[in-house]
């Protein structure tokens, strides 16, 4: 099961990111005319971080508009942000605002479009996640 959703804005990073993974994904469209995807089963938000020097604005209008449709944010199990190292404290800062909002943990953090590591991790923890997640008696 991969579960997985993800925001890009035109630089692609977080495209490029999700490409290697090579899991089946929904994008949250740029364009705010395109319909959303229908997501019904559980997955992990993979979004890039759009905060100016004081942290505002981490998270892009677009994954706001996703997640504040209760169907929408429901199945959200977890969040892997994305940003730049040189913006120090704010690096990554969109999956704390989206964990901290819809009550889900940060799974991983990644610089651009990822090293050839994160994506191994990334991996290998979401089939760990997972496996947990499944694994939980009803």
């Amino acid at each position: 099961m991969s579960g997985l959703v993800f925001f890009s804005s035109r630089s692609g990073n977080t495209r490029r990111f999700v490409e290697k993974l090579d899991l089946a994904a929904d994008r949250i469209p740029i364009d705010e005319t395109e319909a959303f995807p229908d997501i019904r089963a559980p997955y992990v938000l993979i979004c890039p971080t759009y905060a100016d020097a004081h942290g505002r604005g981490a998270v892009h209008r677009q994954v706001i508009r996703f997640l504040n449709a209760p169907e929408r944010r429901a199945p959200l199990r977890g969040v892997i942000a994305g940003g730049n190292r040189n913006f120090g404290a704010t690096f990554a800062q969109a999956g704390g605002v989206i964990a901290r909002k819809c009550n889900v943990p940060v799974l991983y953090r990644f610089e651009l479009a990822g090293t050839d590591t994160d994506i191994a991790r990334v991996k290998a923890g979401l089939e760990t996640f997972w496996g947990q997640e499944c694994s939980i008696p009803a």
